[in-house]
């Protein structure tokens, strides 16, 4: 009885993942097909192997809500298309290993950081691919073809780099970020995969599975002391954000950024914050804005301080991109900068250059903005 019953929700799953799939792409309907049967065969090994799920007595609407969840991420990167796909999943990651990617007992420079964490996500996205292929079961050489497996992918990788590791006392963390405190301190270096050539990657045998990286990070992140090294500054972005949102009356965006802090995935802040996912999303955008503006106007030097691209180091910018940025200042641009750079405050730059105080930090933020798009182009 038991196995009818699991037979008749795997085909009711199945049925209605495909549904969704074919909706939310223009795939044939046999790519579709394989994505779908991969998914409900995830949703359903989690349901068996969750004894809370087992013990809320409820596994097909858990089965359901997992596959609808599953879905929902590879329709997020199918609609991104495969290039804008793989910046968000890049910016995404990026975004988790920032602060633990630095060269130990160094002060690593913004421009640095970025090629340390080229050089880690290179090599992840390697060790994802290899996991994808292992988890459901395909054969060494498979790699994705179509817009949806390649979306299947990459949603697949940001969810193993999101994937709770549990450590001692207790305590857990994502597998990306013990992985990059591992690379931080200097292990064997791998070989530099980017995300497409990754999905031709060598054939990995069950043997070297067994040495996988994971396992060596478990090991050797256990030796390490409890107690990391405070991060003074971070914790003054973090304390001034909190303080900025509240300000502007933004304590639901406080709360999700309160969430977002303890690495929670997306379903569960929704549960949390009781939101759909439509709400979680335009909370999301709001949350951006509000940072953007918190970086880049009303607290810029302690957030580019904390990012190591203060202004005494050319904002963070390359010899050539300061002298870029330079070149398309007009002249009170030019001037502005100029003041900036002797010290002034924006009240003595005021009245230097006969502008209110509101113009001034406009112009600025401005300026910061056109900085940013600079380092950021330099990434791709």
């Amino acid at each position: 009885m038991l196995e009818e019953t699991s037979t008749t929700l795997e085909k009711a799953l199945n049925t209605d993942v495909l549904q969704l799939l074919k909706q939310v792409t223009r795939t044939a309907e046999r790519s579709c097909q394989t994505v779908a049967e991969r998914i409900c065969s995830e949703s359903l090994r989690i349901c068996t192997e969750s004894q809370r799920i087992q013990d809320s007595g409820d596994v097909k609407s858990w089965a359901f809500n997992l596959a609808h969840h599953r879905v929902d991420q590879c329709s997020r990167y199918y609609k991104l298309s495969s290039e804008r796909g793989r910046i968000e999943l890049h910016s995404t990651l990026s975004a988790i290993i920032y602060r633990y990617i630095s060269v130990p007992y160094t002060q690593t420079s913004y421009q640095a950081r970025l090629s340390l964490i080229e050089d880690f996500l290179q090599n992840f996205y390697s060790e994802a691919i290899n996991a994808f292929r292992r988890e459901n079961q395909l054969p060494a050489e498979y790699k994705p073809r179509t817009a949806l497996e390649l979306a299947e992918y990459m949603a697949f990788t940001e969810r193993y780099g999101k994937r709770r590791i549990p450590l001692r006392r207790g305590r857990s963390q994502q597998l990306i970020i013990l992985r990059a405190q591992t690379f931080s301190k200097q292990q064997p270096p791998e070989t530099a995969v980017d995300i497409e050539q990754a999905t031709e990657a060598a054939n990995d045998n069950e043997q070297s599975w067994k040495n996988a990286p994971v396992q060596r990070l478990r090991e050797e992140i256990l030796l390490q002391s409890d107690i990391q090294p405070e991060d003074n500054l971070r914790d003054r972005v973090v304390d001034e954000l909190m303080v900025y949102l509240k300000d502007k009356k933004q304590e639901d965006c406080a709360d999700y950024f309160s969430l977002r802090l303890m690495d929670l995935p997306a379903n569960e802040i929704e549960e949390l914050l009781g939101l759909t996912s439509r709400e979680r999303d335009y909370l999301q955008q709001r949350f951006k804005y509000h940072l953007l503006r918190f970086a880049l106007t009303h607290h810029w030097e302690l957030v580019h301080e904390w990012l190591g691209i203060e202004l005494e180091k050319n904002l963070g910018l390359t010899p050539q991109q300061w002298d870029h940025l330079q070149a398309k200042m007009d002249q009170s641009q030019a001037k502005l900068l100029q003041l900036k750079q002797q010290g002034l405050s924006d009240t003595d730059i005021s009245q230097s250059l006969g502008l209110s105080l509101t113009q001034i930090r406009k112009h600025w933020s401005k300026l910061l903005e056109q900085a940013w798009e600079l380092r950021n182009l330099s990434v791709g």
